[in-house]
């Protein structure tokens, strides 16, 4: 699994697992982090590169796939 971060205007993968607290790991399905991801970087870009906004586009970028796989199962 891959925990993506923005640092100095770019996106860098770090391998490893997302902690929730000091307590517990989140497992998401494969490609997941991939896809969101690139869409977190696709947002970044549409909104002009905002620096110290990683944890909005990202929040963003998951909610976007998740509906997007949402409404691929109906």
């Amino acid at each position: 699994m891959r925990v993506t971060t923005k640092k100095r205007g770019t996106f860098r993968s770090v391998q490893g697992t997302m902690s929730v607290g000091a307590q517990k790991s989140i497992e998401l399905p494969d490609g997941m982090w991939e896809r969101i991801s690139k869409k977190a970087y696709e947002l970044w870009e549409a909104r002009g590169r905002r620096e110290g906004r990683e944890l909005e586009d990202w929040l963003d970028a998951e909610a976007i796939v998740m509906e997007d796989i949402h409404e691929a199962r109906e």
